[in-house]
């Protein structure tokens, strides 16, 4: 159980994201906030965004936050205790970075590379996406690639002080699960008898092009991009971030023994299966470490060295 005395702070991403987290905490009690940031945004405006958003939560309570961030919201956070800690050393209370491409991914740095075939028509496709359709900035993607990473680490340092955890995750690439992909991918809705408007395309390609994909299942694209970067790179990944790119170096490690992919942990199954793992536990166990690595923490100086812990549910 999370002592009352904290707050967590969870980065946002979209109207179901953490939601089944946020209320398993109220139910307990606990004073949970979903941090209203643009998750396209650069990381640096992010950090900007956080740093004032802490302080509010703090100066109106008096209590220190705690941090949880998935994904690019966990980079996000600890970007903000890098840049702004001597305003922030006060205010929060620990870290936990979920499944957080912490020194990279491969996806982003994949898409934006040059010289690969048609990398322009890529970087023109993913601006319209972010910075068009979903009102973000390119830089959020262009954050993540490994030599933006890497700059930004060697400027900006985590303090060795704050409680750190990163917990990260390896998707299933059974046969079973990709097999799903594979009846999806060759799925499609009949097509729509839409108006021709003096087109002179044939009946055949008029039909193709009338065709409605089926949405694809999230597991099941995980488990193809989790096997795309097993077999380019030979990493293992959760389908976004591999398991060597989340880890931060000097914070306690927690590697579930189950197979989850990236989408696990921020979008709970409508089913409840009490043989599977449930991300909301999976949250308090988590922040209840962390509240544990504060006080053995308590009283010492200096302290840097990281550790390694196998987490089960």
């Amino acid at each position: 159980m999370v002592p009352q005395d904290f707050w967590s702070l969870f980065s946002n991403h979209g109207p179901l994201y953490f939601v089944a987290t946020k209320k398993f905490f109220s139910k307990k009690g606990l004073a949970c906030h979903i941090a209203k940031i643009h998750s396209e945004a650069s990381v640096e405006h992010n950090a900007w965004e956080l740093k004032q958003y802490i302080e509010e939560l703090y100066w109106g309570s008096g209590k220190r936050v705690m941090l949880l961030g998935h994904s690019k919201g966990g980079v996000d956070a600890a970007a903000a205790l890098s840049m702004y800690w001597s305003d922030l050393k006060d205010k929060v209370a620990g870290l936990a970075l979920v499944q957080s491409p912490y020194g990279g991914t491969p996806v982003a740095s994949d898409i934006l590379r040059e010289g690969q075939i048609a990398d322009r028509e890529t970087r023109r496709i993913m601006e319209f996406l972010i910075c068009k359709l979903i009102k973000g900035d390119i830089r959020a993607l262009e954050d993540l690639t490994y030599e933006k990473r890497k700059e930004f680490i060697m400027n900006h340092k985590l303090p060795e002080e704050i409680p750190l955890i990163s917990f990260h995750s390896e998707a299933s690439v059974a046969p079973g699960v990709l097999a799903t992909m594979t009846h999806i991918a060759h799925a499609e809705l009949p097509w729509l008898p839409l108006p021709n408007f003096g087109g002179e395309e044939s009946d055949n390609s008029a039909q193709a092009g009338r065709q409605v994909p089926v949405v694809i299942p999230v597991s099941a694209a995980m488990a193809v991009c989790a096997l795309h970067l097993q077999l380019r790179y030979g990493e293992k990944s959760d389908g976004l971030v591999t398991c060597r790119d989340a880890e931060v170096p000097g914070s306690v490690v927690v590697r579930p023994n189950q197979k989850l992919d990236h989408a696990w942990m921020v979008y709970s199954s409508w089913k409840k299966n009490p043989t599977e793992p449930d991300p909301c536990e999976m949250c308090e166990a988590l922040l209840t470490q962390l509240v544990e690595i504060g006080k053995s923490e308590q009283g010492k100086k200096g302290v840097g060295s990281s550790s390694t812990s196998n987490s089960t549910t």
